[in-house]
């Protein structure tokens, strides 16, 4: 892991197999706003995604296992709670999160909520999605909104913002598993007392390399989002770590 000072803003990029898009996501951050931090966890990759990640002169974590997006976010996270860090931003390394919208993160976290996510369907750009993906999404933000008291359209969108206290949540309960880091995440963050609002943002498409589900996955999307939402109703409820 290189060195690095921490700042106000984190923004974490988990990171597998991704040489072919991420230089090009690290230059837009950086045109974006020189000022934030930027840390790449590398989840074990077989390619150069961890050479040209230190090429271009950002923080990088590398994984000795592949934990798949969620424990490469909660690594993320502990990194960013260690490091006194107030704000983290989650970003993909495909190019689909615009770095550009992250200002408009921040401008809804300044008005009080622990947690903004980057939300598809919210009135900004065109990105849409069809068949059970379609009819999931639409049921889980559906049933989200009714728990958390919030209207949310994209409870599966991975790009969030976080503040100190979701950060010093996630550090230590972040779920690993699929759509857990989406899906269960809300419940968690919501039955700790975090308050979760969104920013509409337009995503783009994938800027290269092979998509995280195949076709067959997306078919069962329905399924496993069901069971990934009644996973996180049935956990019990956790307490904020305290954070100075």
């Amino acid at each position: 892991m290189s060195d690095g000072s921490s700042g106000r803003l984190l923004v974490i990029i988990p990171a597998w197999n991704e040489e072919e898009t991420l230089p090009d996501v690290l230059a837009e951050v950086r045109r974006t706003d020189p000022s934030w931090d930027v840390l790449v966890v590398n989840d074990c990759s077989r390619d150069r995604t961890s050479a040209l990640a230190h090429r271009a002169g950002v923080m990088v974590l590398d994984l000795p296992i592949n934990l798949g997006v969620g424990g490469a976010m909660r690594a993320g996270y502990k990194f960013a709670l260690c490091r006194g860090y107030d704000r983290t931003v989650q970003l993909d390394a495909d190019g689909q999160h615009d770095p550009a919208a992250i200002p408009d993160l921040l401008a809804v976290a300044d008005q009080g909520p622990d947690i903004v996510i980057g939300a598809r369907f919210a009135g900004k750009g065109d990105y849409a999605a069809r068949g059970p993906r379609q009819w999931s999404m639409a049921f889980l933000s559906a049933v989200l909104s009714r728990i958390t008291g919030v209207k949310l359209t994209d409870t599966t969108s991975g790009f969030k913002l976080c503040g100190r206290r979701a950060v010093a949540l996630f550090a230590y309960d972040y779920p690993a598993e699929y759509l857990g880091d989406t899906i269960e995440a809300l419940v968690i963050a919501h039955r700790a007392g975090l308050k979760i609002s969104q920013a509409p943002v337009a995503m783009r498409p994938r800027a290269g390399g092979a998509p995280s589900h195949s076709p067959f996955k997306s078919a069962i999307f329905l399924g496993r989002a069901f069971f990934a939402l009644l996973i996180a109703l049935s956990r019990p409820a956790r307490r904020v770590r305290p954070v100075s």
